[in-house]
């Protein structure tokens, strides 16, 4: 007589906790990189508000680009998983040595074009001087783009192998590393020469390349990832595999490039009204992006987990690990909206020094935007994380057309509307978004239901 088969329930409970042990080290690791941005924040941010703008202005400058080149290399993880589902070693190896290539050769053009940062922020209208000090700040941090997006495909390799701590090992040694530079490089410690927000820039290039270094190592000498030999041959074409990245990839991109044009836009629009506003919306980005991270590490845990089940062609592991996904991650999402609601203040006396009277204007208008940011966390969580299930059935076309319709077509015309239209300023700005991230979870939601009710499964790539 066989096992009893587990009941429904068993099942369920099983892929959550599967995907919670996929998730935290995940989770855990964006946190712990969103830390060095923190750092770099909080460290510039006693340099004053001016160069608290130009923050702003570089680092969205930086990360639009780098979220540009890791939507394509993101296609590693599912194109990953489903050869790993369907127990093909080889060709987990091939996407992660091709994955390398894509890195390596997008990053380079792209650190080149962020050294020409400051025309293209002054032709938007930005403030000069937060314009001038942020292409002093992007001078360094540009050429943290090829450590930053080959680390990506790196722990997307671990992760695929149910090894997602080792990512997160690397980037918690790096953060003491990024705290210590920029100490050191923004207010000449340590015997280092004072960089200010120059030096910032220097201190995450220097962690960039650390946590790239130190990830190469262990793909290299730590098993199971060392039995893959992810360097054999690492010259040799594979234009299978190179075209299939960016098959699913280039999509990724684009959603992603969307999504964060909006949060773009919203800057330039806020720059529009001034410095200070500019100054107020990096400190509450910073808190929105730091809850942002845990529905991102479970959205990648997502694209894994449902990534294995269509190897291995379990439409029911793929369904469960999609809708578990997105209730452990609305679950969170909710908590962080209530802590915004209820204590902003304190959250924004991280950043800023709140009883300085120079700064009561930016820390008033930050908190105003946290108490928005609340109420679209559950709706940004989602979103994000029906992405990762999608992707891990590489279905990235159709949701390009939800995030160009929820981000462009709703989300930055109603904050255009709402912030000088209707003068709400900088509020309003933050009210389009909320609507085009709320649009985009439903759109997600929706269409992960239809796949799973036809009983879609992505073809695997040959051999």
């Amino acid at each position: 007589m066989g096992l009893p088969s587990p009941n429904h329930a068993e099942l369920w409970w099983a892929e959550g906790r599967a995907t919670s042990a996929l998730a935290w080290p995940l989770v855990m690791a964006f946190l712990s990189e969103t830390g060095i941005a923190i750092i770099d924040v909080i460290f510039i941010g006693r340099l004053g508000a001016g160069s608290l703008a130009a923050a702003a202005l570089g680092t969205s400058v930086f990360f639009g680009m780098l979220l540009l080149i890791l939507g394509v290399v993101l296609a590693t993880a599912p194109l990953a998983a489903q050869a790993m589902g369907a127990r093909k070693p080889r060709q987990v190896r091939r996407v992660i040595r091709q994955g390398l290539w894509v890195g390596i050769l997008l990053s380079l053009p792209a650190s080149f074009a962020l050294m020409s940062a400051e025309p293209v922020l002054l032709l938007l209208d930005q403030p000069a001087q937060a314009s001038s000090e942020a292409q002093r700040y992007l001078n360094y941090l540009a050429w943290s783009l090829p450590g930053a997006v080959c680390f990506i495909v790196l722990r997307n390799f671990s992760t695929v192998l149910n090894r997602p701590k080792l990512g997160l090992w690397v980037v918690l040694a790096a953060i003491p590393l990024n705290a210590l530079l920029d100490y050191g490089l923004i207010f000449g410690a340590f015997g280092l020469p004072r960089m200010e927000i120059a030096g910032a820039g220097l201190a995450s290039l220097i962690a960039h390349v650390f946590m790239f270094g130190v990830m190469l190592w262990i793909s290299l000498a730590v098993r199971p990832l060392s039995r893959y030999q992810i360097l054999a041959r690492f010259w040799r074409p594979d234009w299978i595999i190179f075209g299939q990245i960016f098959k699913v990839g280039l999509p990724i991109s684009g959603i992603l490039a969307l999504e964060f044009s909006m949060f773009l836009g919203s800057v330039i629009m806020i720059g529009w009204i001034g410095a200070n506003p500019l100054a107020a919306h990096q400190v509450a980005l910073m808190i929105a992006t730091t809850t942002f991270k845990v529905p991102l590490g479970i959205a990648q845990a997502a694209t894994v987990r449902v990534g294995h089940a269509a190897g291995r062609r379990d439409l029911a592991g793929v369904a469960r690990a999609g809708w578990t996904a997105m209730a452990i991650g609305i679950a969170f999402m909710a908590v962080a909206s209530v802590v915004m609601w209820i204590w902003p203040e304190m959250l924004v006396a991280i950043f800023m020094d709140a009883g300085d009277p120079a700064n009561a204007s930016v820390v008033a208008l930050a908190v105003s935007l946290i108490l928005v940011a609340a109420i679209f966390q559950i709706g940004d969580g989602a979103q994000t994380i029906g992405s990762g299930v999608l992707r891990g059935l590489s279905d990235t076309r159709l949701p390009l057309t939800y995030a160009a319709v929820g981000f462009w077509g709703l989300g930055l015309s109603a904050g255009y509307l709402l912030g000088f239209k209707a003068d709400l300023g900088a509020v309003g700005v933050w009210m389009g978004m909320a609507v085009g991230l709320m649009t985009v979870s439903v759109f997600h939601a929706i269409r992960f239901r239809h796949l799973v009710a036809k009983g879609y499964l992505p073809e695997l790539a040959p051999e």
